[in-house]
């Protein structure tokens, strides 16, 4: 074995982030479309905290980035751009042309400020989780080629159920509540 003294010193992180294996999971979170629509109506978009909570920790933990994902995951309007274009770029050059994670984070932004509009605008922010749908898209196929033998989360676990009955009955209520004449209301 030689030794090349002009070569740059090899660190840890260095050693890791180039022998970087994906875990069971894969690249990056996963989680079918139906699983993030139905998750993200039923929780108020809380669930797309979650979603970008676990995407970040998977670019931290391949990375070896110096990030916060918790941070990240709380102000997402600040950092969707960075997350979108971390998971368009792992496609590749040819796949990921044409794909606009900007256009997507704006759509994510201005949906989002839609939350301090008066009733019943706020509820155009429930459909934030739209602008997530592409990404995801990408996220499963750069996890179909990277990570074949992967988790797939295809299931509701009895958190996700709970979550699916709590908030899909607020959600029916409040439906419901919308075509209810106002003079009833008063009474």
């Amino acid at each position: 074995m030689e030794i090349n003294p002009y070569a740059p010193p090899e660190t840890e992180t260095s050693a890791l982030k180039s022998g970087f294996e994906a875990t069971e999971e894969g690249y990056f979170f996963e989680v079918p479309v139906w699983k993030l629509v139905l998750m993200s109506v039923c929780s108020f978009g809380v669930y797309e905290l979650y979603w970008f909570y676990r995407q970040w920790k998977a670019i931290k933990a391949r990375e070896l980035a110096m990030i916060r994902p918790f941070w990240r995951a709380v102000f997402p309007i600040f950092f969707c751009y960075q997350c979108f274009s971390n998971v368009r770029d792992e496609l590749g050059e040819e796949e990921g042309k044409g794909k606009s994670p900007g256009l997507l984070a704006t759509g994510f932004i201005v949906t989002s400020l839609t939350s301090r509009m008066p009733d019943p605008f706020w509820m155009i922010s429930l459909c934030g989780f739209l602008f997530l749908l592409p990404v995801q898209r990408w996220a499963t196929r750069v996890n179909s080629v990277k990570t074949p033998g992967r988790d797939l989360n295809n299931r509701l676990s009895w958190k996700n159920w709970t979550l699916v009955l709590i908030g899909g009955l607020a959600i029916l209520l409040m439906i419901f509540s919308l075509f209810i004449p106002e003079e009833f209301m008063s009474e």
